[in-house]
């Protein structure tokens, strides 16, 4: 088993600081959050942040331009660059999810993200999931042109939120060139099904596991209370760690699997020390 780390999870850590962390702490690898850096001075001036002022981003516009620097610094700190974590979805324009493949073949990196679509309910589930398959048809076309494979991730509120949603999606492609994220900390949200079961159904098309927790608690939602998902730390939320571990096992998977935790209770250098010790305990037993 291998271990990395998405860089959203450490918003105030830059690209360096992150990679010497990681590297001091025993993880194999980086996935990169990639996407377009705000230039909202309000935005820039606010505390670091997962989903705003992220200072462990690529500019994906600038991407390709910045692989080879990106990767003498993987090099430096002895890491391998796992995947290029997009928020590219297969109906998004396709010269951007080529920019991402090419800066991925510069760095030696074999899968970027490029996510599913989300459900609308006004379009219904069978138009969408026809438009799905027409955009992922587009873009394995790239990946095959590229030599880099595209993965989707299974994630609440898209067409792919269970194993079985990602398979008939992902059933459609070669598995060379299209993949599944299993995420544990999503399907507490959406999308759970028996953990081994979920990675049989995924067979060939599971290419990357990531790793976070989740939870329900009561909240005040529109003026009712109502239970609601929320992010927990790695040792107290509703995924079964040990059951998934085993599930890796019985099925043979012996790759990467990408941390990417949300809790906010912890520093980002406490969460990238504690998450991997306790982990790799579970894996190792």
């Amino acid at each position: 088993m291998k271990y990395s780390v998405f860089t959203v999870g450490v918003p105030e850590m830059t690209p360096e600081e992150a990679l010497k962390k990681m590297k001091e702490y025993g993880y194999d690898g980086v996935d990169f959050r990639v996407t377009k850096i705000p230039t909202d001075p309000e935005i820039l001036a606010e505390k670091p942040s997962y989903w705003r002022n992220n200072l462990c981003t690529y500019d994906i516009d600038r991407i390709d331009e910045l692989a080879p620097e990106i990767k003498t610094l993987c090099e430096t700190y002895g890491l391998e660059i796992n995947a290029l974590a997009t928020y590219l979805n297969c109906s998004d324009d396709p010269e951007k999810i080529a920019r991402c493949m090419r800066a991925a073949k510069i760095m030696g990196c074999g899968r970027i993200r490029v996510n599913c679509i989300s459900y609308d309910p006004k379009k219904g589930y069978q138009k969408q999931f026809e438009e799905a398959v027409e955009g992922f048809g587009k873009v394995e076309a790239l990946a095959k042109e590229y030599g880099v494979k595209a993965d989707f991730e299974m994630h609440h509120g898209t067409l792919t939120a269970s194993a079985s949603g990602a398979y008939r999606l992902a059933s459609h492609f070669d598995p060379n060139y299209i993949g599944v994220i299993y995420d544990t900390g999503n399907v507490v949200y959406e999308g759970h099904e028996q953990y081994q079961m979920a990675l049989e159904i995924l067979g060939e098309y599971l290419d990357l596991v990531h790793i976070k927790n989740a939870r329900w608690i009561k909240k005040e939602v529109d003026g009712r209370e109502k239970y609601v998902g929320d992010w927990a730390a790695m040792n107290d939320g509703c995924a079964d760690f040990e059951a998934v571990f085993k599930a890796l096992k019985a099925v043979g998977y012996d790759s990467y699997v990408t941390f990417e935790d949300f809790y906010s209770g912890e520093t980002s250098d406490e969460k990238l020390k504690n998450d991997l010790a306790y982990i790799k305990a579970i894996a190792e037993k």
